[in-house]
């Protein structure tokens, strides 16, 4: 199915609230791939940060979901929890246009830098904030952060830290 812009105009971006917790986590699960947290961490995540995180809706669902922060070590850097695209919305820019509208916001005024830990096996995120990058004409650096060994459960992979940066507000504003 070819996505129209009439289509992607049918969506709208708001802050989460704790009523969207259930939700959120529901797409959370629903992705197979994503690391489920409680339930009650969304609900928390919904309720703290959603100055720096945005929920998606398409007739009164949630279809996308991003969660992130303000890293406290660097008040100019937007840390990016989780992305979550409803299967339906995936393939037509939605959590690129996500991280647009987050980057927008008066909470992330300061911001000139966005990060997040991505999994070697998790083409579709690298491809996500690597086109970031160059949509935002700048750099993606890419580091090893967390080992698998870090991890208390057999089987997780490691983390790589992406780094996107510096941002260039007038790109948020004509691109997004």
């Amino acid at each position: 199915m070819t996505k129209t812009k009439a289509s992607e105009q049918d969506v709208s971006f708001r802050k989460p609230t704790k009523d969207d917790g259930a939700e959120v986590w529901e797409l959370i699960k629903e992705t197979g791939v994503l690391d489920l947290n409680s339930s009650y961490s969304y609900l928390m995540w919904c309720e703290i940060f959603s100055e720096t995180s945005v929920v998606v809706e398409r007739e009164e669902a949630i279809v996308g979901f991003i969660s992130g922060f303000i890293h406290p070590d660097q008040p100019d850097t937007l840390f990016i929890w989780q992305v979550a695209v409803s299967e339906s919305e995936r393939g037509n820019g939605l959590a690129t246009r996500m991280l647009y509208h987050l980057l927008k916001r008066e909470g992330c005024e300061d911001v000139d830098s966005v990060e997040a830990t991505v999994s070697p096996s998790n083409t579709a995120s690298q491809n996500l904030f690597i086109g970031l990058a160059k949509k935002m004409l700048t750099k993606c650096v890419i580091h090893d952060y967390f080992t698998s060994g870090d991890f208390p459960r057999e089987g997780h992979e490691d983390e790589l830290l992406f780094k996107i940066g510096p941002i260039q507000k007038e790109k948020i504003l004509v691109e997004g």
